[in-house]
């Protein structure tokens, strides 16, 4: 029996970055990887389906950009990770945290989707936005990040360490 791959961030290529006029400056989405974290479950996982609001999370529920409308949502983050090329290999460059409700059972979920567009694009361009993050999904992340790739992790900003190591 084949054992299930586990999905993979994307690290970027060695080549260089497009020259010329057309596609300069231009931020590919090769890149960045979504990872959902479920807070209650304290777990942490790459969805690809996230890219365009398809993860398993997302699937199925109407979303709204008023939180009061889904009482009852079980929290999720999620958590656009972007991952860069150094001289000493890949690191986590970009790292985002949006937050994101989901009721099941009624169908409907809470997510502010101009927020999970700017987010992903921070992350695109190296930012750190983690710090809002309940300190339970916080330890989640960092240990999922760090079980992913500890070399990734050690090459990782001091920022990204500080803002989920720190608690208290």
């Amino acid at each position: 029996m084949e054992e299930k791959k586990k999905p993979m961030f994307n690290i970027i290529k060695k080549e260089p970055k497009v020259h010329g006029t057309f596609g300069t400056g231009v931020l590919s989405l090769a890149n960045v990887s979504p990872v959902i974290i479920d807070v209650e479950a304290g777990e942490a996982f790459i969805d690809m389906g996230a890219m365009h609001a398809r993860s398993s999370v997302e699937k199925g529920i109407k979303f709204t950009p008023n939180r009061e409308e889904v009482p009852n949502g079980k929290p999720y983050w999620l958590v656009w990770v972007t991952v860069d090329q150094a001289e000493e290999g890949a690191y986590y460059a970009g790292v985002t945290a949006c937050e994101m409700t989901v009721d099941r059972e009624a169908r409907r979920g809470y997510k502010s989707l101009p927020e999970h567009v700017n987010r992903m694009d921070k992350s695109l361009k190296r930012h750190i936005i983690v710090d809002h993050m309940d300190e339970r999904s916080k330890k989640v992340l960092a240990s999922f990040l760090q079980q992913h790739n500890c070399d990734m992790w050690d090459r990782s900003s001091e920022e990204l360490k500080r803002q989920l190591q720190n608690h208290g």
